[in-house]
């Protein structure tokens, strides 16, 4: 396990996050591409492995029929995207990289929803790029 700090752009949102393995992913989704302003890169941090210093600015809403997104309240960062699942109905968190006070070592497992890339940017690397289709079908979803 990798332990790593972060916070949102005006402080309000901290967290300590334990990374097991260290490796990011890239969403090229419409959603997600809205939501942060680009393509959203993100590491998986176990919600048991999340630790948020203080909640109270984390503003969140469901964004789909199986997942949930956050912002800070005060700055507007955005912070992590979760499925709703589980006991407690949240899932695992994808922490936005840009967040991370260190986000040097990660590598780059894969991109998702590549297909849907747009034509502007592309990412270098020999990594998995998944399209819709086969993004849909991992995660158990109809397109």
């Amino acid at each position: 396990m990798e332990e790593r700090t972060g916070q949102c752009m005006c402080g309000a949102v901290r967290f300590t996050a334990r990374l097991d393995p260290a490796k990011a992913h890239v969403c090229h989704c419409p959603q997600c591409r809205r939501w942060a302003g680009s393509a959203f890169f993100g590491v998986t941090v176990a919600k048991g492995d999340m630790a948020i210093e203080d909640a109270s600015a984390v503003r969140t809403f469901r964004s789909s029929d199986w997942a949930s997104r956050s912002s800070c309240g005060t700055c507007g960062s955005t912070l992590w995207y979760r499925f709703d699942q589980g006991e407690d109905g949240a899932g695992d968190y994808e922490l936005a990289v840009g967040l991370l006070d260190d986000a040097n070592g990660l590598v780059m497992e894969r991109e998702i929803f590549a297909d849907e890339r747009p034509d502007c940017w592309s990412l270098v690397g020999d990594h998995p790029r998944l399209s819709r289709k086969e993004t849909l079908a991992e995660f158990g979803m109809d397109g």
